[in-house]
């Protein structure tokens, strides 16, 4: 009877993977196709648009500082495959006007066309107690991480689903899966992304346009130094329990995920196991996808309780740390 259930599983999994590339999206053709990064001008945006642009596709760059666009301008041309293709810089920040933002995108497909994939990679980190973050920066986080991705996806749906074709690509974080210490303001501005892109995805699936999700974890970029002169101890020491990723690795599966037209996109064995743990009720590319989730929550389960014991007894070791002098100054 075992022998008989082991290789009915093994059939049924057989089945899955042979009927799976009948449901699975058609994959987008980069060469010759318009995609658009905001937040482009460094770090994970910056190797996304280089990457699309090896493998031929038109890119419009869009980000605040005009010095930094024009420097990754250069950068990116270097790469270029064939002497048609083009890379566009547009200076405008994407989270302060939707009618700006939408000219912006209006300006950008008069010149190179049609957008056919959108990357939302701009955003900006901001780490703290919760007592001591000025409430200020909430609304900052809010408007730059969040509103910053809504305003450029809301220009260039219309057309997407007009033409029947097109991928958004919201780029979140790990921080986005789970809460940290440190992270309240940062973390909520990237779970709402995750919530924006499972409605959108069930709104434009049947109109052959895809959205990605991409989580990834501590890259080694610009942003990521910046934040690290003001972590907490305890956002510092949790940190440093996985390692800090190439930016071009996670621009290379970014691009990947996204062309396949996979909902999410996660990085190294950490990644998988989160994205395994947080799936709830998003949305699957294949069967496979499903099936490989099933049968995985239980054990990745057991492994993060073992994660988040480890990350609790940190935040209780430095509030030990910071509470001994206190204690030593009262018996004196």
């Amino acid at each position: 009877m075992l022998l008989l259930a082991a290789a009915g599983l093994v059939a049924f999994v057989l089945l899955l993977y042979m009927v799976s590339p009948l449901i699975s999206p058609k994959p987008l053709a980069l060469p010759g196709a318009h995609v658009v990064v905001t937040g482009g001008s460094s770090g994970i945006g910056k190797c996304i648009a280089i990457e699309c642009y090896k493998q031929g596709a038109f890119i419009t760059l869009v980000a605040r500082n005009e010095d930094k666009l024009l420097q990754a301008k250069k950068e990116i041309e270097k790469h270029s495959i064939n002497d048609k293709q083009v890379v566009l810089c547009i200076s405008v920040d994407v989270s302060q006007d939707y009618n700006q933002v939408e000219n912006v995108i209006k300006q950008a497909q008069e010149k190179l066309g049609p957008v056919d994939m959108l990357v939302n990679c701009a955003g900006t980190s901001m780490s703290g107690k919760f007592e001591e973050l000025e409430v200020s920066s909430f609304e900052k986080l809010m408007s730059i991480n969040y509103l910053g991705s809504v305003y450029p996806s809301r220009a260039v749906i219309t057309t997407m689903k007009e033409r029947r074709v097109g991928r958004i690509v919201f780029v979140s974080s790990q921080a986005g899966q789970l809460g940290l210490f440190g992270f309240t303001a940062y973390s909520s501005s990237k779970f709402a992304i995750r919530g924006l892109a499972e409605a959108l995805q069930m709104e434009v699936k049947p109109y052959n346009v895809y959205v990605t999700v991409a989580y990834p974890p501590d890259t080694d970029t610009p942003g990521l130094a910046e934040e690290n002169k003001t972590k907490p101890l305890e956002t510092r020491l949790i940190s440093e329990t996985t390692a800090v990723c190439k930016p071009e690795q996670v621009a290379k599966q970014i691009v990947k995920d996204a062309v396949q037209g996979n909902f999410n996109s996660s990085i190294g064995s950490d990644g998988y196991m989160l994205s395994s743990l947080t799936c709830g009720m998003a949305p699957v590319t294949s069967i496979t996808e499903g099936l490989q989730q099933v049968v995985t929550m239980g054990l990745f389960r057991t492994i993060a309780l073992f994660y988040l014991g480890s990350f609790d007894n940190i935040v209780r070791r430095c509030m030990v740390q910071k509470t001994k002098p206190e204690v030593v100054d009262k018996t004196a």
